[in-house]
């Protein structure tokens, strides 16, 4: 970026009510860190806590999918920083709401099976995804997943809106995969 645009670069981030952005390397240690920064933007806000818990626990969610699932990772420093992921975060409050927005890359051949999941996910009410949190939970996780498996349905009852997304493809072998939840 030529320093004559990033003025407009720091306009576009207050336009669009973003408060708290990162973009780079991501370690389990890193998202401590950005909770504390995150708590702290937060106390303008005064929200009360509910809605606190609601937007952090968004953000550590779509920060370990960044550590768990980006196709892009940095060299390995230290057996210390095994987990990390390189992608995108942003925090923001605009139209009386919060939102967290994420984006890292992704391996092509995953992109059908993300978009079917996160799909189903959009269809339902807040009654079904409680039901299909409650399923899923009793099923053994997928093979290529790091947790549970249960991250992307305990966003989707978190949100006031419909979870977002979209894959851009960047070449044959990636995609920019992004996902917005609003609170």
């Amino acid at each position: 970026m030529e320093m004559n645009h990033f003025f407009d670069y720091q306009e576009t981030v207050n336009d669009n009510g973003i408060f708290l952005t990162f973009s780079g390397l991501f370690t389990q240690e890193f998202i401590i860190k950005l909770g504390d920064a995150l708590k702290s933007k937060l106390s303008i806000f005064s929200v009360d806590r509910s809605l606190e818990l609601k937007v952090f626990s968004l953000v550590v969610e779509q920060s370990q999918n960044i550590i768990f699932y980006s196709a892009e990772k940095s060299v390995q420093i230290s057996e210390q920083h095994e987990n990390m992921g390189v992608g995108t975060i942003t925090v923001g409050f605009k139209d009386n709401h919060f939102f967290v927005f994420c984006g890292n890359r992704i391996a092509n051949q995953k992109v059908d099976k993300l978009r079917q999941k996160l799909t189903l996910l959009q269809k339902m009410n807040k009654d079904e995804l409680k039901e299909y949190y409650k399923a899923q939970r009793r099923i053994t996780p997928d093979t290529e997943s790091k947790g549970a498996g249960l991250g992307f349905i305990e966003m989707a009852r978190k949100v006031s809106q419909t979870i977002e997304f979209d894959f851009f493809k960047l070449d044959e072998q990636y995609s920019y995969f992004s996902i917005k939840a609003v609170i």
